[in-house]
This record gives structure tokens, C-alpha cells and sequence, in this order.
């Protein structure tokens, strides 16, 4: 399906969608917790009811709400095949969670997921006494139990997601382990992770991003549990804000562990006006000027700040483009192929993307089934010199199925 964005004023009010990175970790945590947890601020995104469904299969009684989500933990699984989507935190967390248990599992997924990496799983499992094997690393992911805990190297340099899943199984195993990391990247992420952990009763150390000590034989605790608003979605409506007039996102934390807060420091370097009032950011349009940022620790926010900095009056390095090979798309390849066709000039060199802005043609972007492109593309739109037609725009549905609704409450104009 297609979507036309015309040029619009920003102006208004929107609250920030659900972090689904929050999401599914409390997901987990209510699975693993003996006992009543009630998940408030929900994200209904297609990798969070991915995360409800796994959490059904393997034991938790789960009812959803309007506005709440109630799970029931007990970890016994009910079924053999676990189906996680297209989401790679799903697949990546359950397969350390599902191997606490002595049955057979398979983890499998469809579309991205198909070509997400998950050879590095394979050796830390097998050396905390789980028989696991992948599709020469690929899904789907047979997996036998149960997870003793001990002593395991973990390869963070693709993803930290693995690693999250291991934190949040070992607890629950017979004995202390101790995980030696390996060039960790989205540090970030594991911030959020010890935090969720914390916050339902489970402790581990981490000793400099390089080592983390797990305590065995832990309880998490059930409690009601409030999601935060998404740094990652909220980066998109900040950025219309700069782009095209002004804006105000509410139920954001500024003091969150969450990566894309960072989106605030880009746009500080590029002049937008901004104003922080408690859990809400206001942003407002001014002459933006081309910045410099290092995305490796935040890699997601690579579309929005692509958006911007087409927007920018002369070139703007983004770096971290390593960091995009292994997402929903090669998202380096498809933000170069995609914006070089509305005139803006993007090259990558070596691990920087540069990216000359200025004027914003009309034309076609291609989502590459890729949420986060899509979204990018609509805010490009803003301050385009004609409309921009996304094909494939359903796919916002992964994380933030409400976009072009707040979209259009700001001013954005998007017709099908």
C-alpha cells in the first residue's frame, strides 16, 4: 500500500508511543515472575504482541486490555514452535529464556527475521549446558534445556540483544555465571535491561561492559508496571518539530536509559529550539544547521537523522554505519538509494554516512518493508518541494502502528 505526504506546518501536541524495547523485556519479566503482573502504557506493536504470544506459549496465562495487560507468570511450555515475527529482540531474548526448560523448542520468524544473524547464540548456549543449533545461523532455532549457568564468552559486536536474553534467563538458573563480553555494542540497551531486571527484584553486575556476574537461583517479583514512552518513535515527531514548525512530545523521560534520548543532542547541534518540560520536550523550526553525531551506540536513530539532515544547510556525518547491516533492511544501503532519489547527495565512507542537504525533491521512497524508513520518509515530506510517495507504508505497524494518525494531528498531511 502507498501513501502521498504533502508539505504541511507542524504544529500541536502528541504523546509518545510505548517503547517496545521496554515492552518486551517487561513481557519477559512478567513470564518469568511467579505470580500477578500488570503492564500499563502498553505498546501494541507487532513485536510486543509477538512477545504476549511467546509469553502464552511457554506458560503465562496473558489478558489484554484497553489499556493494560495482565499476565499471569509460570514458566512450563505449552507448545513446541515458538513464533516471533520479524522481531529480532523476540528471537534473540527467547531463545536464552526458553532454554531454561528441558523440552524441545524451535524459535522461528517470517520476513526480516528470515535474514537476521543469530550465529552468536550458539556457542554461549552450549557452554551453559544447553543443546542448541540454528540454520548455519540463521531461524530457525531448535533449542533443549536446561540452562545450568557457569562460564560463557558472548559476541556483542552485532547485536546486544542476545546478551539482554541471557540476563534475564540466568537468574533463574541452579548456579552463578559469569558472561564475558566481547566488543559490546548498544550498551545502551543493556542499561535498560539491568534496569527492568532491577525493577522487578533481579540483580546482576556489570563490570565495565566486559564482564557480567549473574546470581543464580534469583525470583523476579510480580508488580504493575509502567512502560515508558519511546525515545525511538518520539525521535521522528522531534524531528518533524525541526523540520516543519514546532511541536511538543509528552511522556518522555529526558532521564531515560533509553539510546534515542540522544536525539535531543543532535538536534541541539543542528539549532532547533528545544524546551524540556518534566516527562515533555518541545521542539521548535529554525534555521538548521548540518551536525555530526556518532550513531553506533543508537543505530535506529539513523532515519530520522538522515531526514534531518537532508534538511540542513550543507553536509552532515552520521557515523555508525556498521551498525545498519542486520536490521529490518540494510537500512545504510536503502537511506542512500532512497534519498539520493529525491536529490539529496549521500555517500558512505568507510563507517561514516555524509550527507549534503539542502533542497528536497518530489518523488518515491521505497519502505524496503523497513518501519523506520517509512516513517523517515514521512517526515522528509514535511518540507519537500512536492509530494513523496511511500510504497509499503503499512509496515509502521512493527513499532509504532499509531504513527500516521499522530502524524496527522501535528498538521502532517498523508493521503492514500
Amino acid at each position: 500500500m502507498n501513501k502521498t505526504i504533502l508539505p504541511s506546518e507542524i504544529r500541536g501536541e502528541v504523546r509518545a508511543p510505548s517503547s517496545k524495547s521496554i515492552m518486551q523485556r517487561s513481557i519477559a519479566a512478567g513470564l518469568l515472575a511467579e505470580g500477578n503482573t500488570l503492564i500499563t502504557n502498553p505498546s501494541f506493536c507487532d513485536d510486543a504482541l509477538a512477545a504476549l504470544r511467546i509469553a502464552g506459549q511457554l506458560g503465562a496465562e496473558v489478558r489484554v486490555g484497553d489499556r493494560d495487560i495482565a499476565i499471569r507468570g509460570g514458566f512450563n511450555p505449552r507448545e513446541e514452535l515458538l513464533d516471533c515475527g520479524e522481531s529480532g529482540l523476540g528471537i534473540r531474548m527467547f531463545a536464552a529464556i526458553a532454554s531454561l526448560h528441558h523440552s524441545d523448542l524451535v524459535l522461528t520468524g517470517s520476513g526480516s527475521l528470515v535474514n537476521r544473524p543469530l550465529s552468536m547464540i550458539e556457542k554461549p548456549l552450549r557452554e551453559l549446558g544447553v543443546q542448541c543449533e540454528t540454520n548455519h545461523g540463521f531461524i530457525p532455532v531448535r533449542i533443549r534445556g536446561p540452562l545450568k549457568g557457569g562460564m560463557a564468552p558472548v559476541d556483542g559486536s552485532t547485536s546486544s540483544q542476545f546478551l539482554t536474553g541471557l540476563l534475564m534467563a540466568l537468574p533463574l538458573s541452579g548456579k552463578d555465571s559469569l558472561l564475558t563480553v566481547n566488543d559490546l555494542q548498544s550498551r545502551p540497551y543493556i542499561d535498560l535491561t539491568i534496569k527492568v531486571l532491577r525493577d522487578f527484584n533481579v540483580i546482576v553486575e556489570n563490570h565495565d561492559y566486559k564482564q557480567f556476574h549473574v546470581r543464580g537461583n534469583q525470583k523476579y517479583n510480580p508488580r504493575e508496571y509502567e512502560v515508558e514512552g519511546d525515545w525511538s518513535g518520539a525521535a521522528f515527531l522531534l524531528v518533524a518539530g525541526a523540520i516543519g514548525g514546532k511541536i511538543r512530545v509528552t511522556g518522555i523521560r529526558p532521564d531515560s536509559t533509553q539510546a534515542d534520548r540522544h536525539i535531543l543532542d543532535v538536534l541541539r547541534l543542528a539549532g532547533a529550539g528545544i524546551v524540556i518540560d518534566g516527562q515533555s520536550v518541545e521542539v521548535t523550526n529554525r534555521k538548521l544547521d548540518p551536525f555530526r553525531f556518532d550513531a553506533t551506540e543508537s543505530p535506529d536513530l539513523f532515519p530520522p537523522l538522515v531526514a534531518l539532515a537532508a534538511h540542513c544547510e550543507g553536509i552532515s556525518v552520521i557515523s555508525g554505519t556498521n551498525r545498519l547491516l542486520s536490521k529490518e533492511s540494510n537500512r545504510a544501503e536503502v537511506l542512500l538509494k532512497e534519498f539520493s532519489g529525491l536529490g539529496i547527495r549521500i555517500k558512505i565512507e568507510n563507517n561514516d554516512m555524509i550527507i549534503q542537504g539542502g533542497s528536497v525533491k518530489s518523488g518515491t521512497i521505497s519502505s524496503s518493508n523497513d518501519h523506520r524508513i517509512a516513517m523517515a520518509a514521512a517526515i522528509t515530506g514535511i518540507r519537500a518541494a512536492g509530494k513523496i510517495e511511500i510504497e509499503g507504508y503499512e509496515c509502521i505497524s512493527k513499532s509504532y502502528p499509531d504513527f500516521f494518525n499522530d502524524f496527522l494531528k501535528i498538521g502532517g498531511i498523508a493521503n492514500e
